[in-house]
């Protein structure tokens, strides 16, 4: 087995560094000859090892991408796909769904046995071997060392990630109820596995984004909280009139929050100035209806608007809609838009509040580095039964199961932007200034921001409208 290091110092030693993806790669493939194989394919004066000096690698895209009209199309996440709240026993169907896609695409990269091989036959406990699962429970032990309970539809065994051994760093930021492959051996009595290397579904070192061609601008921008007194009034209209005025720009895409709610919180009253939840919308109406009438507008739900908490949310309500343009289209939470081709992942984001409780080192002002942690798990929520309530559904709707060009959210009101694997991660602020809550946690927002992406280059810009 090839180790971190190990790898990093053969093409230290013939003078190149070495991207992350690359390592990964390698450690899993475990075939020294292949850092020969790359070494004796690039030039001397190569400074960075890249994915594409892979031999035999080439670019992939991840699905079909359509280029005829429409222009934009609702892929998944269409008004009345989101489903009804349905029987607790649903979960089972939930987690299986789950575990079947993502480990799939564990397993075409290494071979796996079931659990049940290895807690009732004494015949791998020598040998090294894989085990995909569903990680039920994970902790740290008293030397520090991370064990999980992993479950697969044959059997529960005990995992160990030892802390002095390659690659720890990956085990510490495991979360309870995603899917992952565990490389390994286990004891001699076949009770606990002795885990050397983790695998995730991520996405593929070789991911190639689409780029659609004449396909013109899209502005990303979240959490517009109509009602509230933070509402960012004059930053909002300098936006429209800007928008107004840009004739490159063909599509707004607005990742929830659209308004601020009745009863989200205690005491929201106090800081309401639309204080009716019909009269927030139809205010939002009115100020989308001030911009080109050719502009498309697509709305997804968040949590603080007129729908379930539980995800999937369902679109928008139609007696609350009465008062938009027609060249709006609601969507539900999440949901996948094609822009000539390239797919949009739009996602209010409420598990990066789950997934910064979790992950070490995580933050607030780093919302992207959330969103990286969605693309390697292939899943926008993760972890079950804390803050992000999930609906029971017969399919996981928040699987990352067609990787994006784009992952679009929200909700934690701080901008942030990324570039993983090829995908372009983008959390797009608000248009509220700091709450009192925020305050009181020490959050301090990037209000009054709208992210442009060129497809055509699938380059980002921020523009900022708050002075």
């Amino acid at each position: 087995m090839l180790v971190e290091q190990e790898i990093i110092a053969r093409f230290c030693e013939a003078g190149h560094l070495v991207d992350p993806a690359v390592v990964s790669y390698l450690r899993e493939r475990g075939d020294p000859a292949l850092i020969s194989g790359i070494l004796a394919g690039i030039q001397e004066d190569c400074a960075v090892i890249l994915p594409s000096h892979i031999p035999s690698l080439s670019p992939h895209r991840d699905g079909i991408r359509f280029t005829a009209d429409p222009r934009l199309e609702v892929v998944e996440g269409m008004e009345g796909s989101a489903g009804p709240v349905r029987q607790i026993e649903d979960y089972v169907s939930l987690f299986r769904n789950r575990y079947d896609c993502l480990g799939s695409l564990i397993r075409k990269r290494s071979g796996a046995i079931p659990i049940e091989a290895l807690t009732h036959s004494s015949r791998f406990r020598d040998s090294e071997v894989t085990v995909i699962g569903i990680v039920i429970d994970v902790k740290s032990t008293a030397k520090g060392h991370r064990i999980l309970e992993l479950e697969d539809p044959t059997g529960t065994i005990p995992v160990l990630f030892n802390n002095g051994r390659d690659g720890f760093s990956d085990a510490e930021r495991i979360v309870p109820d995603e899917v992952i492959g565990v490389r390994g051996k286990p004891s001699p009595e076949g009770k606990l596995f002795y885990a050397d290397q983790l695998f995730r579904p991520d996405v593929p070192v070789q991911h190639a984004p689409y780029t659609p061609k004449n396909s013109g601008k899209v502005a990303l921008i979240s959490d517009i909280h109509i009602g509230s007194d933070t509402f960012l009034q004059e930053p909002w209209e300098r936006f429209c009139d800007w928008l107004s005025a840009a004739d490159d720009i063909s599509y707004l895409l607005v990742a929830g929050d659209l308004v601020d709610g009745i009863g989200i919180y205690p005491g929201q009253e106090k800081e309401l100035t639309i204080p009716n939840i019909y009269e927030q919308y139809d205010r939002l109406g009115e100020m989308l209806s001030t911009l080109p009438s050719e502009l498309r507008i697509v709305l997804a739900p968040g949590n603080h608007d007129v729908v379930r908490g539980a995800e999937p949310q369902p679109v928008i309500p139609p007696e609350f809609r009465s008062q938009y343009p027609k060249n709006c289209t609601f969507v539900e939470n999440p949901a996948a838009v094609s822009i000539h081709g390239a797919r949009v992942l739009m996602y209010h984001g409420r598990s990066i509040d789950d997934l910064i409780g979790m992950i070490p080192g995580a933050r607030y002002e780093a919302p992207a580095e959330m969103m990286e942690a969605m693309l390697k798990r292939r899943h926008l929520a993760p972890t079950y039964g804390r803050r992000t309530p999930i609906l029971a559904t017969e399919r996981d709707r928040l699987l990352i199961d067609t990787v994006p060009e784009i992952l679009h959210t929200g909700h934690v009101h701080i901008s942030g932007i990324s570039r993983y694997r090829g995908v372009l991660a983008v959390n797009a602020g608000a248009w509220q200034s700091q709450t009192a809550f925020q305050k009181q946690m020490n959050i301090n927002p990037t209000p009054g921001q709208a992210i442009i992406i060129d497809l055509e280059r699938m380059e980002p810009e921020v523009y900022d409208f708050l002075s």
